[in-house]
């Protein structure tokens, strides 16, 4: 297995991944919204990759101030094999390298899986924050690209 960066080719396949292995579904999960991720900072997409096939992925995203972990997702039949801890070791490498001081991660209340793997990466609740959200429209009300 290897981790590499992602590339701008690599948006239909996230996607079909993601679809696969992932935990829900996000707001973003649309060509235009990977597309434009890549196109904005593919070094922030990190993909393991075993015989050319993706079998993991995480979006190490690094605003300048904070550093964030997305869409962390394993292949099915690839878990429990440390890929997902490989893929955090990587992210957070990105972010040292980056002048970034803590991470914190997004993850799915509903998937206990998700958080034993944080956890046992020494990722801890946060209870003193919730997490508030507001879809963001165009002026037609329809959502943005």
């Amino acid at each position: 297995m290897k981790i590499r960066a992602g590339r701008l080719d690599d948006a239909e396949r996230l996607l079909a991944f993601w679809t696969a292995a992932a935990h829900g579904r996000s707001v973003s999960d649309d060509l235009a919204g990977v597309t434009r991720l890549l196109r904005h900072d593919p070094e922030s997409v990190l993909i393991a990759e075993s015989d050319g096939a993706f079998v993991g992925t995480v979006i190490a995203a690094w605003d300048g101030w904070r550093c964030h972990i997305y869409r962390l997702a394993v292949s099915p039949d690839h878990r429990r094999q440390g890929i997902g801890r490989a893929l955090l070791t990587a992210a957070e490498e990105r972010f040292v390298e980056l002048g970034g001081r803590r991470s914190d991660a997004m993850v799915d209340d509903g998937n206990p899986g998700a958080h034993e793997l944080y956890r046992t990466a020494g990722y801890m609740p946060d209870s003193s924050w919730t997490r508030w959200i507001r879809p963001l429209v165009r002026a037609d009300g329809n959502a943005r690209d």
